[in-house]
This record gives structure tokens, C-alpha cells and sequence, in this order.
């Protein structure tokens, strides 16, 4: 099994679409991604190949704490049913940290599986003062941490894109 990391292209979206919707059961998910996608608001999109064929997705937008400290949220993150379970989305968050840390911004917010997303560094972002605007688990509201000295201090309300509310 080939799997390669690569940036979405255009003529990736219908694929991508089919992935979100696939990997979650529905089409909110595909919606929010057109949607980020359509406004300008996708900061990064990767998709996840396995011999040639699209088989993963994930994209970053992003998010502000305090009303005044840009950072990203990472979500969806998306496998095929059939390729779950195989390392796929742990090659994605892998290649997209690493390019969103290289990008500079200070830190990283999921909602998200809190068995999962702590092997890459996430810890609950309550540690942090960081809460959700959202009604949310406090285990599966997580924060990676790319630049410390930047998030000295840094608490109060994540805001995600409206695109996230208001996106049926």
C-alpha cells in the first residue's frame, strides 16, 4: 500500500467530499470543508492517497482565543471506513502540524477522539484557561502548544470560524 501526503487540488474536492462524508455518515462535515474552502478560509488542506486514490482528508482554519490570539483549529480530519485503522490520519496530523508549526502560528486547536489526539502532544485545553464556545467535553477539547513563549498568559473563548455553527 502506496500512501502519499499531499496538498489538495482542485480536482480533488468531489473525492474529498465523498472521504468527509464516508468517514462521518453524513454531509455536515463535507459542507463545513466546501464552505471553508468556497470563503478563502481553508489556511491548509492535505489529502492522503493510497495508490492514487484520494483515501484521507484534512483541513486547518483559523481560530482566535481571547478575541485577539490567531492560532488554527484542525478539523475534519478524515479515513475511509475500509483505510481506518491503518495509520492514515496519523500521517496527515503528522505532515499538518509540522507545516502549520512551520507557518508560525503559536498553537493548534481539535475536537476531537481523547484517546487519539493526545499522541501528538494535544492535552486538554483547560489546562491552558482555553474553553470552547461550544458545549464540549472538556477531555475532547484539546491544544497543541507550537510556541510557548507566544501562549504565555494566553486563556478565554476559542472562536472557530462561523462556518462551523452555520453550516447545516
Amino acid at each position: 500500500m502506496l500512501i502519499k501526503i499531499r496538498e489538495e487540488r482542485s480536482d480533488d474536492i468531489a473525492a474529498v467530499r465523498e472521504v468527509n462524508r464516508r468517514a462521518f455518515g453524513q454531509d455536515q462535515e463535507s459542507n463545513i470543508v466546501d464552505a471553508l474552502r468556497t470563503n478563502g478560509a481553508a489556511l491548509l488542506s492535505l489529502v492522503a492517497t493510497v495508490n492514487g486514490q484520494v483515501a484521507g482528508h484534512i483541513m486547518y482554519s483559523l481560530l482566535t482565543v481571547a478575541e485577539n490570539i490567531d492560532g488554527v483549529a484542525l478539523g475534519p480530519m478524515a479515513v475511509v471506513p475500509e483505510y481506518q485503522r491503518q495509520g492514515i490520519g496519523a500521517k496527515l496530523i503528522e505532515a499538518g502540524n509540522r507545516k502549520i508549526k512551520d507557518a508560525g502560528y503559536p498553537f493548534i486547536i481539535v475536537a476531537g477522539h481523547p484517546a487519539y489526539y493526545p499522541r501528538f502532544g494535544f492535552r486538554p485545553a483547560s489546562e491552558y484557561g482555553i474553553k470552547c464556545e461550544w458545549d464540549v467535553p472538556d477531555d475532547a477539547f484539546m491544544v497543541l502548544i507550537l510556541d510557548p513563549p507566544k501562549m504565555q498568559g494566553v486563556s478565554g473563548l476559542a472562536k472557530y470560524r462561523h462556518e462551523f455553527s452555520t453550516i447545516p
